[in-house]
């Protein structure tokens, strides 16, 4: 039995802490070509998920935060934000799914933030034509510039 508790979620957030990306993953199913891949991430503020898609092959992600709160974007083909879910099991807004082929993003809105993802095995790293053209690659400060827009356009900061 694989215990889901406070346990694994601070030894997670302690991992996640020590990374140069802030996150970590803790999978729960026991090889990359396991037809459903269950996974914990642990995303600290500081990440980065760059927006991306899962498509070719398609795949359905669904996202349940466990712990702490995030914030779950959808974009159109231009960049600008469709829709958005605050994830925050104590305001009742737990999880929500994203169909194959929406771009997306994830962003951590406090530290110990937890998700428990399930999504279409096997493991297929993201391709270069499934990250968002529009979003920032690597460079840290337009990183975070870009990051700061989103927050703003949401209402989360002012």
């Amino acid at each position: 039995m694989i215990k889901i508790n406070n346990t694994l979620f601070d030894s997670l957030t302690a991992e996640a802490k020590k990374t140069e990306r802030q996150r970590k993953n803790y999978n729960f199913h026991e090889n990359l070509g396991d037809p459903v891949q269950r996974l914990l991430n642990a995303l600290e503020p500081d990440t980065y998920v760059r927006p991306h898609r899962h498509l070719n092959p398609d795949k359905v992600e669904i996202f349940f935060v466990l712990k702490g709160r995030m914030v779950l974007i959808e974009f159109d083909e231009d960049g600008l934000v469709t829709d958005h879910m605050i994830l925050d099991p104590l305001l009742g807004q737990c999880g929500c799914e994203i169909k194959a082929g929406v771009w997306h993003s994830l962003i951590s809105l406090e530290s110990g933030s937890i998700a428990y993802e399930v999504k279409e095995g096997p493991f297929t790293p993201i391709s270069d034509e499934n990250f968002a053209p529009w979003s920032p690659e690597s460079k840290q400060e337009e990183i975070d510039i870009y990051l700061k827009h989103l927050k703003k356009q949401l209402g989360l900061i002012s």
